[in-house]
């Protein structure tokens, strides 16, 4: 087996704004109990970007604590090949391709002891966490209690950077609970909300809506099962979405832009009892007139976070093709060009998801 280096090239994260890269940082040890990657590569994520950017959601301020502690390696959405192992570690093997979910649960909080890891109390995210580094670096650990799954070794890397995202992607479809007589909005066409879209295609919706602003997105979108797509930039949506359904409204909508517009918008296109299903980190707050969902319309708010149990179902159906992948990574970076890369993923240039690779 190769000798793995003392030290190793990464992106550190010191404070809002400032991300270094480091050319000499300590590769991480392998304990009895862990798993050493070598990163093959490592998607960014919407709330990377808003934590470099400094949003008090990670960074905390006069409402919230920080959830960051720096320095920490950013990265959740990663996989790798194990190039070392713990004496106690039985499961896997040197060579094994791994991905994980991006939550390492405690295994020992009410949450985790009912099987609802996803929501463990302490709540520890790769990548946010200076004793849980990500993998925005050439070396990832897996502590004990990290949820892994095997990769197979013929999926293409522009896939396997998709099980994360499209895992998020599918819990959030789950949680609405979609049927075949349901009238459904996405509103957001990212890589996130294709994944969505992709995904509630298989649930067979009486109609499949996407919304976004990037025409590039909604052609996507289409491509990837949606039945009508509009861009609320020219478009009052809500009122093409009422004409639709008789004035009803659509039974689901399910947020996934992060921005104030989108969650207003569907609280006015939601028909009554119909279910809104949050799923956005927001950059700040969002102010709508709360007695719509009581008084006005009886209607069932759902946050969605992670991706639970999802993984498995993701790589096989990512494997046979029933989720579409073409076009989703849109560029690669190597991690020098780390700048450029963040500036390419906040979707300005028309980007989809934007990965760094190894």
């Amino acid at each position: 087996m190769k000798k793995i280096p003392e030290t190793m090239k990464a992106l550190v994260a010191y404070g809002p704004g400032e991300y270094k890269l480091v050319t000499d940082f300590p590769t991480p040890d392998c304990g009895p109990d862990d798993i050493i990657i070598k990163t093959e590569g490592c998607g960014i994520c919407a709330g990377d970007l808003k934590c470099q950017l400094g949003a008090a959601r990670f960074w905390g301020d006069d409402i919230q604590p920080a959830y960051v502690e720096p320095p920490f390696i950013p990265g959740h959405e990663f996989l790798g090949t194990v190039v070392d192992k713990g004496e106690n570690v039985t499961e896997y093997e040197i060579g094994d391709r791994l991905t994980a979910d991006q939550i390492v649960p405690c295994g020992e909080c009410e949450y985790c002891r009912t099987g609802r890891y996803w929501l463990c109390e302490p709540h520890n995210v790769f990548g946010f966490k200076n004793f849980l580094n990500g993998g925005m670096a050439e070396y990832v650990r897996y502590p004990k209690t990290a949820v892994l799954h095997r990769v197979p070794k013929g999926m293409p890397l522009l896939d396997a950077l998709l099980v994360e995202p499209y895992g998020c992607s599918k819990h959030a479809v789950d949680r609405a609970e979609i049927t075949n007589e349901d009238f459904v909005v996405i509103s957001g066409a990212g890589s996130l909300g294709l994944g969505m879209i992709a995904y509630a295609r298989m649930k067979n919706p009486a109609k499949l809506v996407a919304l976004d602003i990037l025409p590039e997105r909604l052609e996507k979108a289409a491509e990837f099962g949606a039945d009508v797509v509009m861009n609320p930039k020219g478009t009052d949506v809500a009122q093409k979405v009422l004409e639709m359904t008789g004035g009803y409204g659509c039974d689901v909508y399910i947020e996934a832009t992060g921005h104030p517009s989108s969650v207003l918008q569907g609280l006015k296109m939601i028909r009554k009892q119909g279910r809104f299903i949050e799923f956005s980190v927001f950059a700040g707050e969002t102010s709508a007139d709360w007695s719509i969902i009581g008084d006005g319309k009886e209607l069932e708010l759902r946050g969605s976070q992670l991706s639970p149990y999802c993984f498995p179902f993701v790589i096989e159906h990512i494997m046979n093709g029933d989720l579409k992948t073409a076009g989703v990574v849109s560029k690669t970076f190597p991690l020098d060009e780390w700048e450029a890369a963040f500036d390419c993923a906040t979707g300005k240039y028309g980007d989809f998801k934007i990965a760094i690779t190894f």
